[in-house]
Parts: C-alpha cells; structure tokens; sequence
C-alpha cells in the first residue's frame, strides 16, 4: 500500500472533525496528556480496549493520522467496507496467522507513521484493564517504533459489549507518557509487555481520580455525571 495522498489526508481530518464535534454533543469528551504525543516518527498507540467507540475516540483527539487494524470480517459489509477502505485500514485476519496484516503494520511503522493496536486484544467485560497479548510487543520492537500508552475511562459505562447500542454518557482519554524507540529495544519482551500494562494502567488511574468517575465502593459502577469536570494543564474539552 502506498501512503496517503493529499485527499486522503483531507479526507481523515475531516472525519476525525466530525467525530470531535459528534463527542461534544454526545459523551462530553475531554481529552489530556495530548502533549505526550510524539510529533514525528513511528507509534504504536496501545489504549486499553472497553468499547466499540475506543477507535474513532483515540483518533479523534491525536493531531497526527491513525492507521487502524481491522478484521477482515468487517470489510464484508459494504458500506462500512467502503469506510474502512477510505480510511486505509489494515485488514487483519483473526482466524490465522496473518502475515499480510502484519508485514503492512511493520510497513507503515517503518515509514514513520502512528498505528493503533489494543494489546488486550478484545474488549473487557468489566471495565478492568486486561491482561495484554504479546505481538504488540514484536511489532513496537521490529518495527522501531515509541510505544505510547493511553486509558480510556467512560466508555465501559457507555456501550458494553453485552449492549447491542450504545448510550450517552461523559468519557475522558488520557495519553500517557510514551516510551521511546530506544527503550523499547532495550526492554525484553515480558519487560515491555508488563511495563506497557503499567502505564496504561497508571493513566487509568489518573481518569478515575476524577470526579465523574469516582467509585463510592468496591462493587459501585461509574455513573459519569455531564456537569463535573476537573481542569488542569494539557485539558482539551471539546
């Protein structure tokens, strides 16, 4: 695949706008931690995964473009096919191996780009960070890429995966401190796969000291509230 041409960098950012604006209205989004964004060079963006809205909700608040991985499965419907193919989507291929999908993340990384992985694979059932899958590891260390660490905090309570339809609440992302190129080459794979989890993990906790998010227990849901926002530096409130 070739790297995107100018109308297909136009076309990216205006849907990462139309989806900015669809946050406002709908999940009172706020974004922090955006200065820990890499300006150049290749990123692995490895979120904790508690929703189907955690894709366009990561991109829509990163200033650089996001290659996504998606599951073949997903191009059989045409119009979202039609979608994903505007979007240049990595087709993936979950019932095997799938050395093609892998070749043309190693690919784009290579190239210097950003791309999104989930480590833990598939979306929680519990709002809990999960235990993470090891390939994201090879790639961020094959394809000599920072690894960028970032939580999502909202989204469980909005669409869970037994929900055929989501519902509207109040989600936050935070994008934590990455972890360079140099380090990761560094760190052997068990080392950077626990150290990634940390990370994640710690910008997790850093969305839940918040207000809408607080637990008055340990069996308690989190019931966003749209009114309760904490300010702070690197805050990007839609």
């Amino acid at each position: 695949m070739s790297e995107r041409s100018s109308a297909g960098r136009a076309w990216y950012e205006c849907l990462r706008r139309v989806v900015w604006f669809f946050w406002a209205g709908g999940y009172w989004v706020r974004y922090t931690g955006r200065e820990n964004i890499p300006p150049e060079g290749a990123v692995l963006v490895t979120p904790n995964h508690q929703s189907y809205l955690d894709p366009p909700l990561v991109g829509a608040g990163c200033p650089r473009p996001l290659n996504y991985l998606a599951r073949k499965s997903l191009f059989r419907f045409p119009p979202f096919r039609w979608l994903i193919d505007s979007l240049d989507a990595i087709p993936l291929d979950t019932e095997g191996i799938g050395f093609g999908g892998i070749k043309e993340t190693l690919r784009r990384l290579r190239r210097g780009e950003m791309v999104l992985v989930f480590p833990e694979g598939s979306r929680t059932w519990d709002g809990e960070v999960g235990s993470f899958q090891p390939g994201f590891a090879t790639l961020a260390t094959r394809g000599r890429a920072a690894i960028l660490p970032v939580a999502i905090e909202g989204a469980f309570e909005a669409w869970p995966r037994w929900e055929t339809v989501p519902r509207l609440g109040v989600i936050h992302v935070h994008y934590g401190v990455p972890i360079l190129a140099e380090e990761v080459k560094r760190l052997g794979d068990e080392e950077l796969i626990a150290e990634v989890r940390r990370r994640v993990c710690a910008c997790q906790a850093v969305l839940r000291r918040r207000r809408p998010f607080v637990r008055r227990g340990p069996l308690a849901r989190s019931r966003p509230v749209a009114h309760a926002f904490d300010e702070g530096p690197g805050t990007h409130r839609l």
